[in-house]
């Protein structure tokens, strides 16, 4: 097995802290509620990143079954930081599975990430004074703006949808490398066609749910939030991919209607999410806070722009506020863009499909080797 001497310096540049301090003693793995015999983590992958054998971390599934609870951290007699090498050890595979390279320059350079968003917000900014429809100021029937003469929402919808389909070959091709590393490489196991359809409805379960961090015990607040803002993020997404035309009206509806209903959740758990996240990290209290990389506050920082500026846009459109309407609905989606691209499948969202993947794949190995042991 190859040896990197130097990973676990590269690795620093993604977000790990000390982990030479580790001595192997084993009390992470001890307290970990996660940890189970076939995955005895965190002291196997912090071994495995002392040592620097890149190869054993790449097929591993460890460090997504991880939910960094923080508990492995706060008894570490050394202070090596087993639970913020997991997530570094999330962020650096997350680099080897994108083929481009981007997630890698990205996570390593805040400058670089930083010029990136930059890029994207000043193109959709173009895009809108170059090919913004009519900015009329002649209201609808019931007092609010015409907000599909300035954006009409078929245009805006397909180029959603062209988002969607670049996003898509992007984040599949990602995560069949995951696959590859993970599932096809080890030959230990044979799956069956038919343990893959078995097994399916895990996947699912766990991307809705998030019930793997049901097992930790110091979940608390942090699941809840956690979970309220990623039902938020993917309902709001469904809504722009699929649902555009209901969601993007003209039509003022009664505060009950289920399409202002959806609104304000998506909302909710966009601002109250990233509100939590935003001073967890400030505080750094607790030991899941303590260290923040700086995509983690790109990630909060932009959600709460999102958040804020949908909330305005909701305000002046119905209070029949045109001009305001238009320039905050540019903005918006000027954050938007951006975020939806770097982070949905080079950066910190992806793991929301590397994690389920991985209880996916992880059962899967599980299921064969039953079988295998039954015949």
């Amino acid at each position: 097995m190859r040896i990197n001497p130097e990973f676990a310096d590269n690795l620093k540049k993604f977000g790990a802290v000390d982990i030479n301090a580790c001595y192997n003693c084993g009390n992470c793995t001890a307290i970990c509620p996660l940890s189970e015999a076939d995955h005895s983590f965190p002291r196997k992958m912090l071994r495995a990143s002392v040592l620097g054998t890149e190869d054993k971390i790449k097929t591993s599934l460890d460090p997504w079954l991880c939910y960094y609870c923080g508990e492995c951290s706060e008894t570490c007699p050394r202070e090596a930081n087993p639970g913020e090498l997991m997530m570094s050890l999330r962020r650096w595979l997350t680099s080897k599975y994108d083929w481009t390279g981007l997630s890698g320059k990205l996570y390593k350079s805040f400058t670089a990430h930083l010029l990136t968003m930059v890029f994207l917000f000043c193109i959709i900014a173009a895009a809108f004074i170059i090919f913004h429809g009519p900015m009329t100021t002649e209201l609808t029937s019931e007092g609010g703006v015409k907000i599909n003469s300035f954006a009409d929402w078929k245009v805006i919808a397909l180029l959603d949808h062209f988002l969607l389909g670049l996003l898509s070959f992007f984040l599949l091709s990602n995560a069949f490398n995951m696959f590859r590393n993970t599932i096809l490489r080890d030959k230990s196991v044979k799956i069956s066609f038919r343990l893959y359809v078995k097994e399916l409805w895990k996947l699912i379960f766990h991307f809705a749910s998030q019930w793997q961090f049901s097992k930790c015990e110091k979940k608390g607040w942090y699941w809840l939030f956690h979970w309220f803002l990623m039902s938020g993020y993917v309902l709001m997404f469904i809504l722009i991919i699929f649902l555009l035309g209901w969601f993007q009206t003209e039509k003022i509806y009664a505060w009950w209607h289920p399409q202002r209903l959806v609104g304000y959740y998506i909302t909710a758990g966009l601002l109250l999410g990233s509100i939590y996240f935003m001073i967890g990290r400030g505080r750094k209290k607790d030991e899941a806070f303590k260290f923040s990389h700086h995509s983690d506050w790109i990630f909060i920082i932009l959600l709460s722009l999102m958040a804020i500026t949908g909330i305005l846009i909701h305000i002046f459109r119905i209070s029949g506020m045109p001009m305001s309407t238009y320039y905050m609905y540019a903005l918006h989606l000027a954050f938007e863009v951006p975020f939806v691209f770097t982070f949905v499948a080079f950066s910190k969202w992806s793991h929301l499909a590397y994690r389920p993947l991985a209880v996916y794949f992880d059962n899967l190995k599980k299921s064969a080797r039953k079988v295998k042991k039954n015949n």
